[in-house]
């Protein structure tokens, strides 16, 4: 089995993680309201399960879809719907906003699930397994889709939706914590960066180079 898919799935799930927009911010803010570390914790560890939801939700649906829909067809849908989303992100600049700070575990997983897919975290995903299917389970890229063997199943994609959640998790927790304990939002503010525009580029490059692959 090759490796690239795997470092691909991590280095995915850091620069999810280093997304302030997937719920960082939104944790060291609840860590600042709370005055607690804890806090923290807790609001990342609901915001990477909400993350690992919205993925695999995608994930899924990817599954079944390919089942049924060539894998030119699906790899060309896949694609267009990757610079299309990194589009319009691009074109409204902006995001579904949480109306409250006071929130509770669920609330908070709920949030970042929306978020995520808002954000077309697992759809960032899919070229990883469509365009490494035989990288990921040792069979030629040019099987159908819908055969049970290009990614060796639905259920072995649950090890990669893991190990892209808790790279996410682990990035994002230790920014929360740099932030909170050294950066401080005071600084933040100050030298803040449009991490918005560079998603939607990322979102964009990416549906481009699956394109690129699939033609």
């Amino acid at each position: 089995m090759n490796a690239w898919p795997w470092i691909a799935l991590v280095a995915l799930g850091a620069w999810h993680g280093l997304n302030p927009g997937m719920g960082w911010l939104f944790a060291v803010s609840l860590g600042l309201q709370n005055r607690s570390r804890v806090a923290i914790f807790q609001a990342m560890c609901a915001i990477a399960i909400g993350h690992a939801l919205s993925v695999f939700a995608i994930i899924s649906l990817a599954f079944l879809l390919g089942r049924y829909v060539p894998a030119t067809w699906f790899g060309l849908a896949a694609a267009l719907s990757l610079a299309g989303l990194g589009s319009w992100r691009l074109l409204r600049g902006r995001h579904p906003r949480w109306v409250g700070m006071r929130v509770n575990f669920r609330d908070l997983t709920w949030w970042s699930c929306l978020m995520a897919s808002a954000h077309g975290a697992g759809l960032m995903l899919l070229p990883v397994f469509l365009i490494g299917g035989g990288a990921w389970c040792g069979v030629s890229s040019s099987s159908p889709l819908k055969s049970a063997t290009e990614f060796q199943g639905f259920y072995n994609s649950i090890p990669g939706v893991c190990v892209h959640s808790l790279s996410q998790f682990v990035v994002a927790g230790i920014v929360a914590w740099l932030v909170y304990d050294i950066v401080g939002l005071t600084i933040l503010r100050k030298s803040w960066f449009n991490a918005d525009l560079v998603w939607s580029c990322s979102l964009i490059v990416a549906g481009l180079l699956m394109l690129l692959v699939r033609i």
